[in-house]
């Protein structure tokens, strides 16, 4: 057997005995916890690994993100940091050039924020059509759920005046006509951007290996693709996958995809496990498309819209409570929260069965408190987005006013012993789950605002969302998120015990080494 001992520094476990001096761990798997004396004696020949005073945590759990739509990304143009419309061209040039882009090809970027731009508006078709370049060109907004493409871009998409939003979706128009002006929101955009770009598949194994790297670089030892098509599905069928990775079925999409690949259903099968569907209720609160029941600030109707019916919402819960599987539905708006709940219930009194199938709530961002309580009846597990109080925490304080200091109800949640989780939506923002327990415990935004601090949490509650609880939603509480005897040697080794430290600067702590059932995946 290959046998190792962890010690030497502080050793969190997450379990009611918080420490422990040493930890053995045999063919992956955790043996015993004890001192390092008897752990010694216990397993002489056993590998010996000095913490060298640094902190070892079980190994963090995405429990929500899309790994193949980050994997993408490392091969677009990257546009997180432009603020201007002219370094959008700048960066956008420099990216054809440096990647010899053929003329009818088209030309990707990602991660412009509207709201960091100078502009404080989302690029248009003239913008674009400005830049010397005879490609389409697509851009797509940090959110996902939203973009912008050139006139060429337009045309291919066969998009013109005579043509209609779809249902849950806008097509942006020049003021006074119908003639489109490149924007395109939610389904208008999400339907037409998904088919233009695909790279062979030795591009898509190098992609996905990246963006594992990734993962791990960040303490991840289990990820997520939290829309998963055939394309997604054949996307992440490598070889030598280092990562667990769960996915989730479009539902409206691909109803059948579960049954389709049951060798992945609710199993492992080369790291790929398939555990339920995916839904969308509403879009996103920087883009104001989140669903509200009170209008957005400075705006007199506009709430918003819903994405479905509640027919067709119903209809979604009760097949997943049918086939006894797990759901995740991204909700933003405390309107499309509302709708969770209210079609959730519904299904279950129709379908009338004990299937507790603990469906996900995905970002929650105006999840208000009268709903908690309900939340909690239903069994129902909230996945807040809450790096939002930093990212776009003054975007929301324009925005929602109030209500911005309400996002992301941790405290509330965790008073009514709620079981939550913690997600960064990769690739909307790295997967950096240090820096989303710091902007748990602090929720400060960028201009340095305190943004709900009745909503902070500490940090041991902040880790357990991360790791223990992801466990549990994962249905995976057995063999993940802690550290005990019989689960996996799954660990992360941090610069800093987060315990011990200012919250301040809980943000600067380094990862140091991620560990898989006892192999290092990622060393600094």
């Amino acid at each position: 057997m290959d046998k190792t001992i962890y010690f030497g520094g502080d050793i969190i476990t997450l379990e009611d005995n918080l420490y422990v001096d040493a930890v053995l761990v045999e063919d992956g798997i955790i043996e015993d916890l004890d001192s390092l004396d008897n752990l010694k004696q216990k397993a002489k020949d056993a590998k010996l690994v000095d913490l060298k005073g640094n902190t070892m945590l079980p190994a963090f759990l995405d429990p929500h993100s899309h790994i193949s739509g980050l994997a993408l990304t490392t091969s677009f143009a990257r546009l997180q940091e432009a603020k201007s419309f002219n370094d959008i061209k700048n960066i956008i040039l420099k990216f054809a050039k440096d990647n010899n882009i053929s003329k009818n090809e088209w030309i990707i970027g990602f991660g412009y924020d509207h709201n960091n731009l100078k502009e404080k508006s989302h690029p248009d078709k003239f913008m674009l059509d400005s830049i010397e370049i005879e490609n389409p060109i697509l851009l797509t907004h940090t959110s996902g759920h939203m973009g912008v493409v050139n006139q060429k871009g337009l045309d291919i998409f066969n998009i013109n005046e005579n043509t209609k939003d779809d249902i849950g979706g806008k097509i942006g128009r020049i003021p006074g006509s119908n003639e489109p002006n490149g924007y395109l929101e939610e389904n208008s955009f999400i339907s037409k951007s998904a088919s233009i770009y695909n790279p062979d598949q030795s591009k898509i194994k190098k992609m996905i290996n990246k963006a594992q790297k990734i993962y791990a670089s960040y303490g991840i030892t289990t990820a997520q693709e939290g829309l998963l098509t055939k394309k997604e599905l054949n996307m992440l069928k490598c070889k030598d996958n280092i990562l667990d990775i769960i996915g989730y079925v479009d539902i409206k999409n691909c109803p059948d995809l579960l049954k389709e690949n049951i060798s992945y259903f609710k199993k492992y099968n080369n790291g790929i496990k398939l555990l339920g569907y995916k839904a969308f209720l509403d879009g996103s609160p920087q883009g104001k498309t989140a669903w509200l029941t009170k209008p957005y600030e400075n705006e007199i109707k506009y709430k918003g819209y819903p994405i479905y019916e509640d027919n067709e919402v119903i209809n979604f819960f009760k097949k997943a409570i049918i086939e006894n599987v797990q759901i995740l539905v991204h909700c933003n708006g405390d309107a499309a929260c509302e709708q969770f709940i209210k079609c959730y219930k519904k299904a279950k009194d129709e379908t009338n069965t004990n299937n507790n199938i603990r469906p996900v709530m995905i970002h929650a961002q105006l999840l208000r408190k009268d709903l908690l309580p309900i939340v909690k009846e239903l069994n129902i597990i909230p996945s807040y987005f809450v790096a939002h109080t930093f990212y776009w925490g003054d975007t929301h304080i324009k925005n929602l006013g109030e209500r911005a200091y309400n996002i992301s109800p941790l405290n509330s949640s965790k008073k009514l012993d709620i079981v939550y989780t913690l997600h960064q939506d990769s690739p909307v923002i790295m997967p950096n789950m240090i820096e989303t327990i710091w902007c748990a415990t602090n929720r400060v935004t960028k201009d340095g605002k305190s943004i709900g601090k009745d909503e902070i949490i500490n940090p041991i509650d902040a880790i357990k969302a991360v790791t223990i609880n992801v466990a549990y939603q994962y249905f995976e509480e057995h063999i993940k998120g802690s550290i005990k005897k019989g689960k996996q040697a799954n660990f992360v080794i941090l610069s800093k015990n987060p315990l011990k430290i200012p919250l301040s600067h809980i943000k600067n702590i380094e990862i140091l080494k991620t560990i898989k059932l006892d192999k290092v995946i990622f060393e600094k």
